[in-house]
């Protein structure tokens, strides 16, 4: 039962993280791209804005003479992320509010 745990409290090395940040990043960039639903878009934006998240942290708990900025940085974002997601919805209910779509194909004037 002790070697179950030696092996479960192991450091995941910073590879993994960084391996699995590209692939959050990278399926949240197809999907920004592939999508043509508005908050589909943004919620891939989200993705990738977390993507980021996890290098700054990964990074923070690796360099430890970084002393926590990483951290520090990620929570900053995790607060723009949130004001973003606010406009971007607020901007996605007008759109479908006077054309009764969200489909970024279908919106292509801009003017009111």
């Amino acid at each position: 039962m002790q070697q179950v745990l030696d092996t479960l409290n192991q450091t995941i090395p910073l590879e993994g993280y960084l391996v699995v940040a590209a692939m959050m990043f990278a399926i949240g960039a197809w999907g920004a791209l592939i999508r043509r639903n508005a908050v589909v878009v943004f919620m891939c934006v989200e993705l990738m804005i977390n993507a980021v998240n996890l290098t700054l942290v990964a990074f923070a708990d690796y360099l430890p003479q970084a002393g926590g900025t990483g951290a520090g940085y990620a929570v900053i974002i995790i607060a723009i992320a949130a004001a973003e997601v606010a406009v971007g919805l607020a901007i996605v209910l007008a759109v479908f509010r006077s054309r009764r779509t969200v489909n970024v194909d279908e919106i292509n004037i801009m003017k009111g």
